[in-house]
């Protein structure tokens, strides 16, 4: 029941170490977005494990985090500074950009995942299929109707969160590992019905028209000046505002007392049924609103790639996606952002490891569950007033 106290962050401490750690961060990450010789990506790889080790022997992580719990909010504004930061420095790098956007909607997808598995416990292995959803809606959408296209991403996520609402019966008349099962049965069923679903365009997929808003084509590239610009950024730009309306909703539906709710139906869900709560309400309520986020991300997402098919939203992606939560920590949204940099960003850097992926994901996941159970970054104890004095 640790998670139902409430701490209250030393508000003396620093915040120069969380920023200079988050400066590094960044430094790296071009770094290892820049490089582009096998042999110097694995030596940054392993650096990177050795400095961590280190700082963990040293306790240097504490005093980062410490000044982390005080300044949460300057750091998070921090943060989208540095994602701007990355953006700028490789702003006519189709490649990299298109992967930076990819970590980000990966990224809202999973913080919608968050909601269901880390605040109200529910398993949701069908994460991908969600996607999917959201992705095929904007390509139906684009293709055949004269729908704005910037409200084609709202319509995904709703669509999404609708069609995740024939799983609603089976999901609250089961709990625990039954309940899994029952979204793992669609995800299989959805990868089946797409590739049958000649409409939907079977198992070839389907083009995904573009976003333009009032005439800005996202899909053209664009120059400031005599700098030219990647078009890729055009969906950096529109997929950091979902990133932060998401990150800001998740947040502060976790310090409500919605949050509270959720924490004590994960918990123990007979005791909080026992206590008065409506563990149905919670439980709808929580499985709509990650749909939505998911689909929501799949619906930009789709325009992104231009191109959807069945073999993108298998049962393996969903793995994915929940190997991504495990890994940082399950319930922790900046663990959330952490892992999905490091299981996007790191198989596409590494090509000679691209085929066995998957087995790397498999591998973090055993090596997480064995030797540090609550991910990278384990769920701390919740707060409410950052910065004030107990």
């Amino acid at each position: 029941m640790t998670e139902m106290k409430i701490s209250h962050a030393p508000s003396h401490a620093p915040l120069w170490p969380s920023i200079a750690a988050l400066v590094l961060a960044t430094g790296y990450l071009i770094a290892l977005l820049a490089v582009e010789e096998q042999t110097l990506i694995i030596g940054l790889l392993a650096a990177a494990v050795v400095v961590v080790v280190a700082a963990n022997y040293f306790g240097g992580f504490g005093a980062v985090g410490r000044s982390f719990a005080a300044h949460e909010g300057a750091f998070s504004l921090s943060a989208i500074i540095a994602a701007f930061a990355v953006a700028a420095y490789f702003h006519d790098n189709h490649f990299v950009l298109l992967l930076v956007v990819t970590v980000i909607l990966y990224i809202v997808a999973t913080l919608g995942l968050n909601v269901q598995f880390g605040y109200s416990g529910i398993v949701n292995f069908a994460g991908a299929s969600f996607f999917g959803v959201g992705a095929y809606t904007s390509a139906v959408l684009t293709a055949h109707t004269a729908v704005p296209t910037l409200l084609v991403v709202p319509i995904g996520g709703v669509c999404a969160a609708l069609i995740g609402s024939l799983l609603l019966l089976p999901v609250l008349r089961t709990r625990g590992h039954y309940a899994a099962l029952v979204t793992i049965a669609f995800a299989l069923l959805f990868k089946t019905f797409l590739e049958v679903n000649d409409v939907l365009g079977g198992p070839q997929g389907l083009q995904v028209g573009g976003m333009n808003i009032l005439g800005w084509s996202f899909n053209d590239n664009w120059s400031i000046g005599s700098i030219d610009l990647s078009f890729y950024l055009n969906y950096f730009l529109l997929s950091m505002l979902l990133l932060i309306g998401a990150f800001v909703l998740v947040r502060r539906l976790e310090r409500s007392w919605i949050g509270l709710n959720l924490d004590a139906l994960r918990l123990d869900e007979t005791a909080a049924g026992c206590f008065g709560l409506n563990i149905a309400r919670w439980k709808i309520v929580s499985f709509t609103l990650g749909n939505l986020l998911i689909g929501m991300a799949g619906a930009l997402f789709g325009m992104v790639g231009s191109f959807i098919a069945p073999n993108n939203y298998t049962f393996a992606d969903s793995l994915i996606l929940v190997s991504i939560l495990l890994l940082g920590g399950i319930g922790n949204v900046w663990g959330v952002i952490v892992a999905t940099i490091i299981v996007v960003i790191v198989p596409e850097k590494l090509q000679t490891i691209q085929e066995y992926r998957f087995l790397l994901y498999a591998s973090l996941v055993i090596a997480v569950l064995l030797f540090r159970p609550d991910g990278l970054l384990p769920r701390p104890v919740r707060r409410y007033f950052p910065g004030a004095q107990p």
